[in-house]
């Protein structure tokens, strides 16, 4: 199967977000699905929202089949021009496992770091996350804050996309931009 990688387009901004409502819906439930897709639209509503950061992977039939969303981030109001949060990552199910999401956000981080951003916050689950270089945040003073609700600490990961950019980079990680997340 042909794979192309591609920054959101009008012609894709449904069918992205129905992607995502079916693959959170599959893994989790409806509401999960219903939420994620909400979520991806407040981004896209949000000063935070960078276009060419929104990603989706088509099949030769331009169908999309993954898709992956980086937004700046802040941290205590501060850090926003130097950092992203990665969130949501989706595939379609009969196709995961197959390094979709990989090559995604691979190629995100070449874009990203082309574009001045120095790291990566990401919450999620540590198995999938620390093949790319993900660590976790507490580990360089990127705190959960108190809308956070984690499995463990663990689950708070952050990646450099430049060598040393976490020297300077810390907070609380907090959602409160995001109604669809409080």
């Amino acid at each position: 199967m042909k794979r192309i990688i591609k920054s959101m387009e009008p012609n894709y901004l449904q069918t992205s977000l129905d992607l995502i409502e079916t693959v959170f819906t599959e893994y989790d439930s409806p509401e999960e699905g219903e939420l994620v897709r909400s979520l991806v639209k407040e981004i896209r509503s949000k000063r935070f929202y960078l276009p060419e950061l929104e990603l989706i992977m088509v099949d030769e039939d331009d169908h999309p089949i993954g898709y992956v969303m980086f937004s700046r981030f802040h941290l205590n109001g501060k850090y926003e021009d130097e950092l992203l949060i990665l969130t949501p990552v989706g595939v379609k199910t009969e196709l995961q496992r197959q390094h979709i999401s990989k090559e995604l956000i691979e190629y995100g981080f070449s874009r990203a770091k082309d574009l001045g951003f120095t790291a990566v916050i990401v919450e999620g689950n540590p198995q999938n996350y620390r093949s790319r270089g993900f660590v976790t945040a507490a580990d360089h003073g990127i705190m959960p804050g108190k809308s956070l609700q984690l499995p463990a600490i663990e689950c708070l990961m952050v990646k450099e996309l430049v060598p040393g950019a976490l020297e300077h980079i810390n907070g609380e990680v907090e959602y409160i931009d995001y109604e669809t997340l409080s």
